[in-house]
């Protein structure tokens, strides 16, 4: 039986895309095992979908001074040993890796043990990990076209962003009845983020009268942001997190507020919902988010505000200009021509492990 270990942690947006070629993968008779951090978010996701899961020690790479460098090193070692003795174990026929910190010590042992190492970019610019991973790789995945210029030629392969299949399939009543919601007005999905964001958050909640003129308003507002002072606000539904429900959530939104990390962007158009992106500001981030929102504004997929810009009046205005244009962004989207990322990831994953 052919068998491979996927690894990424660190957000959610390093795991969904791995989640997204299990059942492909299962199909294709792979045995599937998960390397991933012992206690990150990756390990509660895994478990869900009854994968074996192996957590290994993860110390972050920064690119700035901090005492915390000269600990995590220690720790990478030990998660690069690690990796070393669970890959042996394993035997798997090749290695898929979608980043965050914990991915470095499995590439890296991989390659040590002739594993076939495939690594997937998610964003425009390569994060450091997978700047790290790439010279043991033998392809390199990408998600947007203007990556490919930051990568080695003969590695790169443009193969989008794989999303799972379920959210395709939703239940736009469902979601209106999970949300206590009818189908009298529009409703406005707000997602920050797996962490969820504190100045979407508030502004939203302070424009919220505003909003629930137009709009019946259903937030992911992440671990431990619900506020009970909002919870019997009739057209307004918080959750901190959704899993299940997602599907239903995502095909009764009109239009949609949201971060810019890749994972969702792609979401966002396998879907085809008009949306304001507000990336993160190169504050809080390397700038990523700015250039994944920037390139999907570009192709008329949706609308930017940046978080620097972000009041009370900006919001309302520009989240009103979505749902005025919203057919616009719809066809935009509907005039993508790919081939499904699942599909050609899972060819490569074949090509490679074969040879």
């Amino acid at each position: 039986m052919k068998c491979i270990v996927l690894t990424g942690g660190g957000t959610s947006g390093h795991v969904t895309p791995n989640i997204a070629l299990i059942p492909r993968l299962k199909s294709r008779g792979y045995s599937i095992y998960y390397i991933g951090s012992r206690n990150g978010i990756e390990k509660q996701l895994i478990e869900r979908e009854s994968i074996p899961y192996y957590g290994i020690s993860a110390g972050k790479l920064r690119r700035y001074f901090d005492v915390k460098n000269f600990t995590d090193i220690f720790r990478i070692i030990g998660g690069f040993g690690q990796a070393l003795s669970i890959l042996r174990k394993i035997k798997p026929d090749v290695v898929f890796s979608k980043g965050g910190f914990v991915s470095c010590p499995v590439v890296w042992a991989a390659w040590v043990l002739r594993i076939p190492v495939i690594i997937h970019e998610s964003d425009i610019t390569p994060g450091l990990t997978n700047k790290l991973s790439m010279p043991f790789a033998k392809k390199v995945c990408y998600t947007f076209p203007e990556t490919e210029k930051h990568l080695i030629r003969e590695k790169a392969c443009f193969t989008g962003l794989p999303v799972r299949e379920e959210l395709l399939s939703g239940d736009r009543i469902k979601g209106y009845k999970l949300c206590g919601f009818s189908s009298m007005k529009p409703v406005l999905m707000v997602i920050g983020g797996s962490q969820g964001s504190e100045n979407i958050n508030r502004i939203v909640r302070e424009v919220l009268d505003e909003l629930l003129k137009t709009y019946q308003v259903v937030h992911i507002c992440g671990k431990g942001n619900v506020k009970k002072e909002f919870e019997n606000i009739k057209g307004y539904k918080q959750f901190e997190y959704v899993n299940e429900e997602l599907p239903d959530i995502y095909a009764c939104a009109d239009i949609m507020v949201s971060r810019a990390g890749a994972t969702v962007l792609f979401e966002i158009l396998s879907l085809k919902k008009p949306a304001l992106l507000i990336p993160l500001s190169r504050n809080a981030s390397r700038g990523d988010q700015i250039l994944n929102a920037e390139s999907f504004r570009k192709n008329g997929y949706s609308e930017v505000l940046y978080e620097e810009e972000m009041t009370a009046g900006t919001l309302v205005e520009k989240v009103n200009e979505v749902y005025h244009n919203r057919n616009e962004y719809i066809k935009a989207m509907n005039a993508v021509g790919f081939q499904n990322p699942v599909d050609k990831i899972t060819e490569l994953i074949e090509e490679v492990s074969r040879g």
